[in-house]
């Protein structure tokens, strides 16, 4: 069974800095981006961006140049542990298949979790979109989610590292493979 045909991709912002982080300081979740794709239907259903408040570092001004988000913006976000479980109740975390660009965006909830204490929200059917498009179009190399749009002839829309931006794009993404067949079902 697969549930409906949804799928929830997840694209993750988190604190950064242009060199080493400062001391105490750990690269911490403060954008969680998704978009819910019905594969069925082949579209993108809904978009939404659930700001994170960091616990255990601030957001630098190299971050803000990236992602567009200030420190006094995600102060007014959910904590780690209310976003983990608002995944859960509210999306389906733990039982829709999820997909992100690469492996980052799970190895950070991973890591988030194991470091809070937080059950890790989602369930075991991960799909690596950027492998799955790596493979599908024959690249020597895996691209970046801009690139991989160029390749695929879609725009990018909205600001690129921003997480409901970046989760829309990757849907996109995930559409045109799924479109192609190359998009892998999970089984049970």
């Amino acid at each position: 069974m697969h549930h409906g045909g949804l799928v929830n991709v997840v694209d993750v912002e988190a604190t950064c800095w242009e060199g080493r982080p400062p001391a105490g300081a750990v690269s911490e979740i403060i954008e969680i981006g998704l978009t819910v794709v019905d594969l069925d239907a082949g579209e993108r259903v809904s978009r939404h961006g659930i700001l994170v408040r960091p616990a255990r570092s601030r957001v630098s001004a190299f971050c803000t140049e990236l992602t567009g988000l200030t420190q006094a913006e995600v102060d007014t976000g959910l904590d780690f542990g209310d976003a983990c479980r608002l995944l859960a109740t509210t999306y389906g975390a733990g039982v829709r298949p999820w997909a992100s660009w690469g492996d980052y965006d799970r190895n950070q909830f991973t890591r988030q979790c194991r470091a809070t204490g937080t059950p890790y929200p989602f369930g075991r059917h991960h799909t690596n979109a950027k492998a799955v498009f790596t493979e599908a179009y024959g690249l020597p190399k895996r691209p970046g989610m801009a690139r991989a749009l160029e390749f695929a002839g879609l725009p990018l829309e909205g600001r690129h590292h921003r997480g409901e931006d970046d989760a829309w794009n990757i849907a996109a993404l995930v559409l045109r493979l799924a479109g192609r067949g190359a998009w892998p079902t999970p089984s049970e």
